[in-house]
């Protein structure tokens, strides 16, 4: 008999439930654990197994506070080799030029939509570790790797220490949050912020709430010290998401409301915390963002213009969920039908989470969608009112915000507590059914992760490299039709500064004429090979038609074959169309 008349498993949340796998039994808290380092060492290893994408390059530039040096390649050739220097720290001398890197790092921000707190912190790692992929990546890992420890502190809030383990679990193995991770961008620390500042905020939930009664007794108020730490890591954390990313205003919005639902008494406390987040932001709002406002034109036009406003809006909630909790960072190569395939999924599958959830966890749940659904909903309303689209902006990775609220959602419907009138077979059953749920979703998300980092090209720019160390010493001339900084700076990373390349750099109505005026100067005779890149996507200036793509290739093989004999085209494919190009590469007639 069960000590003190308990029947086993009348607490299935606490009660360790298991699979046996050959004979072993496989808790869900080994599963969780296991997915956990699985996650993490998916990170340590994938830190320099891809080359840096466009908007990596970008921040590299910006963070050695030397892109205000950068100056857009003129009409006629120039040496690569001018642009590698921007790449790097400048040489210093002492605290003096150190102060002003920084201040021509501030500056170099002024120019770019985002605040200024991710490329500080990739600064100081920059001045620590260099500038490889890995080292400049590996600050964003540790972000992620904190993340996953606060989120599990989230989670046990909510769920108890298997609930927690299980949402660290599926963050660690998340497609999306695990390809950013490895990302020299600002969505690791992004998320880390929305989940310290969500943690903060359940802590601080007052006895006379509406959901404190839900909570375990550990959980309910702390003392007056540990109030005033959650208070300070509330405000800290509301302050650093602001200053990381813009769109964070939709979360502290969420936290706003949050506040009106579950602890109204209280929101004057919980206003002057969030307030004085707000303040600390000042500072740079009153003399960064002031003059960032000029750039907001380039990022609304980039978002702002839809045949069909209504399906617009409908496909970047199902490409945004689609991308967040099944598809990760596959979604920039597969078709947009695929996208909302898997988004659809997921809306289906919160949905049947809901339901199930509704009856019996009518808090818990509405904690989870409050975190993970209310700033999703918060976005798409102000999408609507002012016609933009920035929830499905960047397939989704502005909207990184809402993920552990979802996967809170998620976690809470496979740790759950099945209904006390249910018998114990019956229990049983539920919570076999929950552990292979769970251990079927952690394989999931590893498989695809695993996948993204396995099968997916990312070494276009190694390539056009390898082509330039063939013949290291031979005066080369690259021409490509883009002028896109992510572009030129890409050139200069991957190709050492010591082959003796010129860079024409040209927009793709005007290539032909810029190089046929270098081919027929007198120093044409100085580039024995030629390679010229054809982007599939210039970004700045796409030519409008099919017809004038095919013309303007047309010309340039004409001017070439005047002067070259054709070696090899290779076409070169990344994860994003910003990557396809064709190389084509020349040597000179004898």
């Amino acid at each position: 008999m069960p000590k003190n008349g308990k029947e086993a498993g009348s607490n299935p949340i606490e009660t360790n439930f298991s699979i046996p796998i050959s004979g072993i039994p496989l808790s869900l808290e080994i599963l969780s654990i296991a997915a956990i380092a699985i996650g993490i060492m998916l990170r340590l290893l994938n830190l320099g197994s891809r080359e840096f994408w466009y908007d990596e390059v970008l921040s590299l530039v910006i963070s050695t506070g030397q892109k205000i040096h950068y100056q857009t390649p003129p009409s006629v050739p120039v040496a690569l080799s001018d642009y590698t220097p921007l790449l790097s720290l400048p040489s210093e001398t002492g605290l003096g030029d150190i102060l002003q890197t920084v201040r021509n790092l501030l500056k170099g921000i002024l120019s770019d939509p985002h605040p200024p707190l991710s490329y500080l912190s990739l600064h100081i790692w920059l001045r620590l570790f260099g500038n490889s992929e890995a080292a400049m990546r590996s600050v964003m890992a540790l972000f992620s790797v904190a993340a996953i420890a606060c989120v599990y502190g989230l989670g046990k809030t909510l769920l108890g220490h298997r609930g927690g383990l299980l949402l660290a679990a599926l963050l660690a193995t998340n497609p999306f949050y695990l390809s950013h991770s490895v990302n020299a961008r600002m969505y690791a620390p992004l998320i880390l912020w929305t989940i310290l500042s969500g943690w903060a905020m359940l802590e601080l939930i007052t006895p006379n709430s509406r959901i404190d009664s839900q909570l375990s007794p550990e959980n309910q108020p702390k003392t007056a010290k540990k109030r005033i730490l959650w208070s300070i890591v509330l405000s800290v954390s509301v302050a650093a998401g602001m200053l990381t990313q813009y769109l964070f205003a939709f979360w502290l919005m969420t936290l706003g409301i949050f506040v009106l639902l579950f602890d109204r008494r209280q929101w004057w406390q919980h206003g002057l915390r969030l307030g004085a987040g707000v303040a600390l932001t000042l500072p740079w709002v009153l003399w960064g963002t002031r003059q960032q406002i000029r750039n907001a034109a380039y990022v609304v036009g980039q978002v702002s213009s839809s045949t069909n406003a209504a399906l617009k809006h409908l496909q970047d909630i199902t490409q945004t969920l689609g991308a967040h909790l099944i598809l990760g960072d596959w979604v920039t190569s597969l078709p947009d039908a695929i996208a909302i395939i898997a988004g659809c999924i997921a809306i289906a599958v919160l949905a049947a989470c809901t339901i199930s959830l509704w009856r019996h966890a009518h808090r818990e749940l509405t904690i989870a969608l409050a975190l993970g659904i209310l700033p999703l909903s918060i976005a798409l309303t102000v999408d609507i009112l002012t016609n933009k689209f920035t929830v499905g902006f960047g397939w989704g990775r502005a909207m990184s915000f809402i993920l552990p609220g979802c996967l809170l959602l998620l976690a809470l419907c496979l740790e759950r507590k099945p209904p006390a009138v249910d018998l114990q077979t019956s229990q049983d059953r539920k919570n076999d059914w929950r552990k292979a749920a769970a251990a079927g979703l952690l394989l999931l998300y590893l498989t695809i992760s695993i996948g993204d980092f396995s099968l997916r090209q990312r070494w276009v720019f190694h390539s056009i490299a390898n082509v330039i160390a063939r013949e290291a010493t031979t005066p080369t001339l690259i021409a490509i039709n883009s002028k896109a900084w992510g572009h030129v700076l890409r050139l200069a990373y991957y190709i050492p500064p010591s082959s003796p390349v010129m860079l024409l750099s040209e927009n793709p109505d005007r290539l032909a004429d810029s190089l046929e005026k270098v081919l027929t100067s007198a120093e044409a005779s100085q580039y024995r090979r030629l390679i010229w890149l054809d982007s599939a996507n210039p970004v700045w200036s796409r030519l409008k038609t099919e017809a004038e793509k095919i013309a303007a290739k047309q010309r340039i093989q004409q001017i070439l074959q005047k002067q070259f004999k054709s070696i090899e085209t290779q076409q070169l494919t990344g994860t994003m169309n910003i990557d396809g190009f064709t190389l084509n590469l020349y040597n000179r007639f004898s």
